[in-house]
């Protein structure tokens, strides 16, 4: 039998399918960049929710102030669920590529109406990410990355 070559300099020795020997296989760049993305349209959510209830508390009119609370509620829930979505992307989780992908098409509805409204940068800056994370999502290096089960193994 063959002496096993050392491992690389990196600390990772490649097995049989490409894993790692620690059990963790590397995402890809196209991966990262989705979760990158994801990441970043969370935090700028997050930035909305608090200029939001700043303008809440210091007094600025809205028509209703329990509608206002509802609507802070589902900014900070959704910017809470986008850093999920890249989190467990990130980790090759099967269902976020779905969740990525409706998450960039809510986006698209408001950044195509910003771009064409004469918001040019503000729309640029919604639309092409998005754009490149939809594109990014059907690659076959994502697809196959991104196919693993929550949990309990598989019954057959």
């Amino acid at each position: 039998m063959p002496a096993e070559s050392p491992p690389p300099p990196g600390g990772t020795h490649p097995g049989q399918d490409g894993a790692v020997a620690s059990g963790k296989v590397r995402p890809p760049r196209a991966a990262v960049l989705i979760a990158v993305v994801v990441a970043a349209e969370a935090t700028a959510l997050l930035a909305a929710a608090a200029w939001y209830a700043f303008e809440l508390v210091s007094g600025s009119p809205v028509l209703s102030f329990w509608g206002a609370v509802f609507t802070l509620g589902l900014l900070l829930a959704f910017s809470a669920w986008l850093f999920a979505v890249g989190h467990f992307l990130y980790r090759g989780f099967r269902w976020t590529r779905a969740a990525a992908l409706v998450a960039q098409l809510f986006v698209l509805t408001i950044g195509f109406p910003t771009l064409t409204s004469g918001l040019v940068l503000a729309g640029l800056a919604m639309v092409v990410p998005a754009v490149a994370a939809l594109v990014l999502l059907f690659h076959s290096s994502v697809i196959a990355y991104a196919s693993r089960a929550g949990g309990v193994p598989p019954a057959l």
